[in-house]
Order: structure tokens, then sequence, then C-alpha cells
């Protein structure tokens, strides 16, 4: 397995050198791309004293693998992983934790997307499945627009097995289902949970769904397809961070 990777794309370049978390060994720029954002991400990599090279615009397609690298890549070590324990054991229920719990997200088109909705709603801790999953690679992190890079993420062998280790420590755990019956604007989400979301395709998994203490769904009026696995996240996330954040005033009918 390589030790090195190489991220493109202005976000995960720059929230990589941010964060912190991996080894940065230089940074590329294509020949002929003088934007603001590429000179503010050159000067942030020799103020810690990361190396910045100036490379043919083929070359940076040929290393990066993408045509779409806005002109910018970076040679850094392979994404941080977190044990999944050392993610758990940091859990209080006291603080209200939120987990996201992704079984069989295979697309990374999905991953980024849902890692960086994941971000913004505050989720604690993201845990995906070693089989049959997307990884946390480069174009996941240009999925994200650079969230990865910040979200602490792990990988398990067996699903059923964290969400039972999840509920030992208080946490309940939500699975969106499209044929649950309750709404997931009538869950209680303010309390610590682990929201679980299933694969593009197929959903849940039956032996998962069966182990989540409830599944909500999302109410929709169109007879099409329910929403992808993306938007469906971000929907349960976001709802989850409205109550937990704004939660809804009585009325004066109700009080």
């Amino acid at each position: 397995m390589n030790r090195t990777e190489i991220l493109y794309g202005i976000h995960p370049v720059s929230e990589a050198i941010k964060a912190g978390r991996r080894k940065v060994y230089e940074v590329y720029i294509a020949k002929g791309k003088n934007t603001k954002r590429l000179a503010d991400i050159t000067l942030l990599s020799e103020s810690m004293k990361i190396p910045v090279k100036t490379v043919e615009r083929n070359y940076l397609e040929e290393i990066s693998g993408s045509a779409f690298n806005q002109g910018i890549g970076a040679k850094v070590s392979n994404y941080p992983l977190f044990p999944f324990d050392d993610i758990l054991n940091k859990t209080k229920p006291e603080n209200k934790d939120f987990f996201l719990l992704l079984d069989n997200i295979v697309d990374p088109q999905n991953l980024g997307s849902l890692v960086r909705a994941a971000l913004c709603a505050g989720v604690a801790g993201i845990v995906i499945t070693k089989d049959r999953s997307a990884f946390p690679t480069p174009s996941v992190s240009k999925a994200s627009a650079g969230a990865l890079e910040h979200a602490f993420l792990s990988v398990v062998t067996n699903m059923v097995y964290a969400i039972k280790e999840i509920k030992k420590n208080g946490i309940w755990v939500v699975g969106m289902d499209a044929t649950a019956d309750m709404p997931v604007y009538s869950c209680d989400l303010s309390c610590p949970i682990a929201l679980v979301i299933g694969s593009e395709g197929k959903g849940i998994r039956p032996l998962v769904k069966e182990n989540c203490d409830f599944l909500v769904s999302i109410p929709q009026k169109s007879c099409v397809s329910s929403l992808n696995a993306s938007a469906a996240g971000a929907v349960a996330m976001y709802e989850a961070f409205r109550q937990r954040n704004f939660p809804a005033r009585m009325s004066d009918n109700e009080k």
C-alpha cells in the first residue's frame, strides 16, 4: 500500500494544510494558473515550509488522475483514519453526541457529500464499513470540498457490532428507511444519536435495520423514487441540527 497520495483541488489541498493531520510533502501549481486562491495557498505553504513547485498542466493531470484539479495538487500522507474505539470512548451522553453510520455507501461523490454535510451539521464521528464501501480517497476529499480533512472517520468490519457498542454508550440508533412510517421530523433527534444511512440502491441491510432503535423516513409529495443517499442524509442531519440548536418554541396556546 502506498504511503502517499495526490490530493487535488483548491479546497482539499488548502484544508489538508490547515487541518495539519497529514504530512504535506509538496504542493504543485500548474503553469499559467495565477488566481488569488492559488496564490493564497502558495503563501500558506511557504509559511509552513512546504515546498511549492510549478509543473506542466498535463503532469498535474497525470499524477492526480483528474482533469478537474483546478490547477493544484499536493503529495500527502494517506488519510488518517481513527480507530472506532477511540471515537467511541470520547462519547459522553450529556454532550449530546451525534454520529453518522454509513452502511455500504459505494459512490465516492455520495460519501464526499455526506462527509461535508456531517461536518456542517456537527457530527462528532463517521463510521463506514470495510467492505463494499467507498474509502476516503482524494476524489472523496474533492467531493467534500475539503471537509474530509477535518472529519473524524473510522472503518469497521462489522456495522452491527459497531451499533451494539454505540448502544452500550447510551446512544440511540436511528435508521433512514424510505418505507418507515415515522417521519424524520417526528423523531426526537436532540438526544445522543447515531444516524444510519444505507446504500444508494438497497438502503440499510436487513440485519443492520433490525438493530436500529427507530426507523424514519423523509416525507415527499412526488411519486418519483426517493432521495439519494447523500440528499436524504443531509436532510436528516440538518433536522437533527435544527432540533439541537433551534428547538421550536411553544405557542401561547400550548403553554
